[in-house]
């Protein structure tokens, strides 16, 4: 159908609104390729001394464990590599004998051990109980909060800690390269990298503006006394998406938040198969939306209008090349900043929008279920 509809005014119209808006986004993550870090395990140095400001402080790794049997046995021998001062596993009712193994697996390691979580109490949402539990069970200055499907390299407590002393922050928060095993994953959860690139500046960080926070609480480190003034987890005790509610509570008091990319020292396969991505991915899509499902479809809407319809019009109309261009270049960019090294993966960009409508549908459900608990 090549009509009115094709060539008037209000496709015209809609072809520009979707190549400002990729442009705009493609500004603000060319300002990122050069602004936002990328973690680098640090130098030692002379006479094997870590980071900066490392050894004036204990550091507790903590990471709360459930259902990860599948993945244990990879991360859990990189995070007892790490040069933390405890590492504590808090067993949080899991049902695959992720406890039993977590024990096996730090047994021969006299600063690792593993706790059994409680039932979480009313309001508290399953994770968010998990850290606030861990926590108080720590002893170190700085709490290192990361989660059982997180790879570590060697050092990469060090570099973190490095990090945070480079951007002075109370709360630093990594954002881990995604390690994705199949096209559904590969069309999905590198979106959260850009999210991240394109909509945040890392700039604004610096800057009173409390609005721009965001975290990943894959791998989360706070200060004490920054953990303490925050009021901890028990703060965020009932959001689903906690971590970013953590950020906004961080930028709201004042508080120096940091960020950074794990590059090649911390990474995630945060799902297996596109049916796991559909379940993790629906429960926070509302909290992050506002709680507004009309923001949310329209979202998924715009979406589809600038990537996916850009794809089929370009067959037919030269003009709309350029916004097809533009999706797939920022594809492109993302890769290399977080330095997945799948570029390839680029040309899947026109697919992710309708990849994400199970997503966006299931996202609109009013409960949402995960590793046997039902969040509201």
């Amino acid at each position: 159908m090549t009509g009115p509809l094709m060539t008037g005014p209000l496709m015209t119209g809609l072809r520009r609104a979707v190549t400002g808006f990729l442009v705009l986004k493609i500004s603000v993550l060319l300002l990122n390729m050069v602004q936002f870090p990328v973690l680098r395990r640090p130098d030692p140095g002379p006479g094997g001394a870590a980071g900066p400001g490392r050894r004036q402080r204990s550091v507790s790794l903590l990471v709360p464990v459930r259902d990860e049997a599948a993945g244990l046995a990879a991360t859990v021998p990189a995070l007892l590599r790490q040069d933390a001062d405890e590492l504590i596993l808090l067993d949080d009712e899991s049902s695959d004998g992720s406890g039993p193994l977590a024990r096996s697996l730090v047994a021969a390691d006299s600063r690792a051990r593993v706790i059994s979580g409680r039932p979480a109490p009313a309001g508290w949402a399953g994770k968010s109980w998990a850290c606030h539990q861990l926590a108080a069970a720590a002893s170190g200055s700085l709490l290192m909060f990361c989660d059982a499907d997180v790879l570590l390299a060697d050092g990469a407590a060090d570099a973190v800690i490095a990090e945070m002393g480079t951007q002075h922050a109370d709360v630093l928060s990594v954002f881990p390269r995604q390690v994705t095993g199949t096209a559904g994953e590969a069309l999905i959860t590198p979106l959260i990298d850009d999210v991240l690139l394109c909509f945040l500046p890392f700039g604004l960080l610096s800057v009173p503006v409390p609005a721009a926070a965001t975290a990943n609480g894959s791998l989360l480190v706070f200060t004490r006394p920054a953990y303490d003034d925050l009021g901890g987890f028990a703060a965020v005790r009932g959001e689903i998406v906690e971590d970013i509610a953590i950020a906004r509570r961080v930028r709201g008091a004042g508080l120096k938040l940091g960020l950074v990319l794990g590059g090649d020292v911390v990474a995630t396969r945060m799902y297996e198969g596109y049916r796991e991505v559909c379940a993790g991915m629906a429960r926070g899509l509302l909290p992050v939306a506002g709680g507004s499902r009309t923001r949310l479809i329209l979202g998924a809407a715009w979406h589809l209008t600038a990537y996916t319809l850009p794809w089929g019009l370009a067959l037919r109309r030269r003009a709309w090349l350029l916004p097809l261009s533009l999706g797939v270049a920022e594809r492109v960019l993302v890769e290399i900043k977080t330095q997945r090294r799948a570029v390839w993966q680029a040309v899947l960009t026109p697919l992710s929008p309708l990849a994400a409508a199970p997503i966006v549908a299931r996202g609109l459900r009013r409960t949402q279920r995960w590793k046997g608990r039902v969040y509201p």
